[in-house]
């Protein structure tokens, strides 16, 4: 394996932890992008890696895309990402959680970390009982899926405006990939506004069971990408975007709560070029880290909306600057969240 400098996806980063508990099995990973507006801040991933490159790897990608989002949406920290290598039978021991914690506690502060795929609320209330640097607890705001579906909803809404020179979601045709809390909640938004959704998850009877309720319609997880529709809106894993999935895209618009939607970068000029608007992946997702900040921020409920509410602001500055300069909006995103980051 490369040394981690060298890996295509360290960008400068301040440090990366690599943590090994022999005695409950932590394997672990705790990426520091940036503390330069604050301390570094994103979640702790609970994953089956194939190998400790991938897990290194996601990391790396992770922690600087909490960079550029905390940074987007105007908060007081920077970016950080945690990942513990799971068994493929996704083993949670306390012990092991116990020794997250004591790995998070010995950065002193530099890196707060929160909920992210595999960790739950109730992961979160039992790190709190070994190091204070935790956000997203119940008292903090809990659950940030609500937070993050609501902000994805105003972003593709933006998106049908900018699009479609709309201001009604009404028989817009949005393909959902992924309907667990951020994807759910989304569809649940869209529905009360008339549009005409398909969805998928590799849990096949989430997806049709919501479709159900939602009088929409399910596909099998790998059909969602080439559905006709007019957004696609990926709210499951990232790099899903790769050169060959974009070029199969009916869509005209891809707006997701996906982290690191495009696989490699280049795919935001592939989307560019088909004339498929992309809203950056971690500016319209950005309403759960807003939420789960908030004690950074002493932000009150009043104070989280106005962030959220903010959200297709942004993204429409990002269109119009794309649209003048001719750069993709990833770009034009990219270069506004590394001056805000001093890079």
């Amino acid at each position: 394996m490369p040394a981690i400098w060298d890996l295509p996806d360290f960008d400068s980063h301040e440090a990366v932890h690599v943590f090994d508990d022999r005695a409950t099995g932590l394997r672990a990973v705790i990426a520091v992008h940036s503390t330069f507006l604050g301390p570094a801040a994103g979640g702790t991933r609970f994953w089956h890696y194939g190998d400790s490159q991938a897990a290194i790897i996601d990391a790396l990608r992770l922690s600087r895309g909490m960079s550029y989002k905390n940074a987007m949406a105007g908060l007081s920290a920077g970016g950080g990402k945690a990942v513990i290598l799971a068994n493929p039978q996704r083993i949670k021991a306390q012990a092991m959680l116990d020794a997250f914690a004591r790995a998070v506690d010995s950065l002193g502060g530099k890196y707060i970390t929160a909920q992210d795929v595999g960790m739950s609320e109730a992961d979160m209330v039992s790190l709190s009982k070994v190091t204070s640097h935790v956000a997203g607890l119940p008292e903090q705001g809990g659950d940030p899926g609500p937070y993050t579906a609501r902000g994805v909803y105003l972003g593709v809404k933006a998106a049908a405006q900018h699009a479609f020179g709309t201001d009604s979601l009404s028989g817009v045709h949005v393909a959902i990939q992924g309907v667990g809390s951020v994807g759910g909640g989304l569809a649940r938004y869209l529905a009360e506004q008339g549009a005409k959704l398909t969805l998928a998850d590799v849990n096949a009877q989430r997806a049709t069971d919501l479709a159900v309720e939602l009088g929409g319609t399910s596909v099998p997880a790998d059909e969602i990408m080439n559905i006709d529709a007019d957004i696609f809106s990926p709210c499951a894993l990232g790099a899903i975007l790769t050169e060959a999935s974009v070029r199969a895209l009916k869509v005209r618009a891809v707006a997701g709560g996906a982290n690191n939607q495009l696989a490699t970068g280049s795919e935001g000029r592939i989307l560019a070029d088909r004339g498929i608007l992309y809203a950056p992946d971690y500016v319209i997702n950005a309403g759960g880290i807003i939420n789960v900040l908030r004690h950074i921020e002493n932000a009150d409920d009043a104070q989280i909306n106005r962030g959220i509410d903010a959200i297709p602001e942004r993204l429409s500055a990002i269109w119009s600057e794309s649209d003048s300069t001719g750069h993709t909006p990833a770009e034009v995103a990219d270069n506004m969240a590394q001056k805000l980051i001093g890079r």
